[in-house]
């Protein structure tokens, strides 16, 4: 295989794991960041595949700043959100943008202090293109990290999005100290409600029991490492939203998705329960303990659809 020349654009933790583990494996590399400033132009135009490792909010101002890109460089986007203008997944916006190109989804339970470390972890590069997810494939995988491909990105990035509202109410459920019965019915629940809004979206159900929905959710529920369950744990020891951030001093995607869920959901009339509570004790108008108080008292059903398999969680 010839080597790929790969942009890696995003200078975080994650944008710098990316690119040791491709230059890992034999693969020219350069990164760009914002942060450190620097010209976009010569380090994506030799390219012949971008890794995009931005936060929602630096999605569109990169696609605006990105320039022409040569034929057959493939986009591969890892960033875990909605846009909230247009509830467009990011890879949506980048074919959009680039409609002639190869995009592609990386996610999965990707903690990246773990992989940092060398301890194994699976991820999914996903493309309505299948050869474009498998030569993102090829770059990314090693004997550490194991690469599946599928195509349904946008069930992929959704379970990356939507399991970290689930992580908030994770970290709040912990934080109250409600116990394993309590903790496992939250998670079950919770993968009940991704796959509901999935599928309204338009993604495959069996993308959401995959990696890069059950695994991720799995992953981000439990480990103090995911910001976004440390910010429901906070919450739940009375902290603020705004104390959390200033002590996390990092993005919380799921602050954001859940406001964009929300506003989706209302829109369609879908039940979306636990990213309600979560969005109204991010607004302040719930204690945690109220949160968890309106959950428990829904009216009684079914645990199962009648309409199942399309629903597989009701």
């Amino acid at each position: 295989m010839n080597p790929e020349v790969v942009a890696v654009l995003g200078g975080g933790a994650w944008g710098t794991l990316l690119a040791e583990l491709i230059r890992r494996n034999g693969h020219p590399v350069q990164v760009w960041s914002r942060r450190y400033g620097g010209e976009l132009a010569p380090v994506v135009q030799p390219a012949t595949m971008v890794v995009v490792a931005v936060s929602v909010a630096g999605v569109l101002p990169l696609v605006q700043q990105l320039p022409h890109l040569a034929p057959g460089t493939i986009i591969v986007s890892t960033t875990k959100g909605l846009l909230p203008d247009s509830c467009s997944t990011p890879t949506q916006v980048w074919q959009r943008a680039f409609p002639e190109h190869g995009v592609v989804a990386v996610s999965g339970p990707n903690l990246a202090a773990e992989i940092a470390q060398g301890l194994p972890a699976a991820t999914v590069a996903a493309s309505v293109q299948t050869w474009a997810a498998q030569r993102v494939q090829r770059v990314l995988a090693s004997e550490r990290f194991r690469v599946y491909t599928n195509q349904d990105p946008l069930g992929t990035e959704l379970g990356g999005a939507l399991k970290n509202v689930m992580a908030i109410a994770a970290g709040v459920c912990d934080g109250l100290h409600l116990g394993a019965n309590a903790k496992a019915g939250l998670v079950t629940r919770a993968l009940a409600e991704m796959v509901r809004v999935a599928v309204e979206w338009g993604a495959q159900a069996t993308t959401l029991y995959g990696l890069s929905g059950l695994g991720d959710l799995l992953a981000t529920c439990n480990s103090p490492l995911s910001r976004n369950y440390r910010l429901g744990y906070g919450l739940a020891q009375g902290k603020s939203v705004a104390a959390m951030l200033q002590e996390l001093q990092s993005t919380v995607e799921g602050i954001n998705t859940t406001q964009v869920v929300v506003q989706w959901a209302d829109r369609r009339g879908i039940a979306v329960p636990i990213a309600q509570q979560v969005y109204q004790l991010l607004q302040g108008r719930v204690t945690p303990q109220q949160a968890v108080g309106a959950l428990m008292e829904r009216d009684l059903k079914a645990e199962f659809a009648t309409d199942w398999p399309r629903y597989p969680l009701s």
